[in-house]
């Protein structure tokens, strides 16, 4: 995939939930919320600030982190969907 984002934009893949929960019962597809991981697949350069110097971007490629479930804009790259936020979307990095 060759995909480069603009600016401060990012481009993640939800990580998918379980699909069983402690006692074992399966929850179909219908019924499962947006997950709020992602890991992240490429970022932009950054943003231009007032001054007109980049801002470094926080999160790189391979990172996991969490956005809201309604965050950012949903895309199908090469078959698998895709979320493209901005990095103020972004609310923390896992780990």
């Amino acid at each position: 995939m060759a995909i480069k984002p603009l600016s401060d934009r990012v481009v993640l893949k939800r990580v998918d939930a379980a699909e069983t929960v402690k006692g074992g019962i399966i929850i179909p597809d219908t019924a499962k919320e947006k997950p709020m991981e992602a890991e992240v697949v490429a970022v932009g350069e950054g943003k231009i600030n007032e001054n007109g110097t980049r801002n470094p971007m926080s999160v790189a490629a391979g990172q996991k982190v969490l956005i809201g479930k309604y965050s950012g804009t949903e895309v199908k790259i090469d078959g698998v969907d895709h979320v493209i936020v901005r990095e103020d979307e972004i609310l923390a990095i896992v780990g």
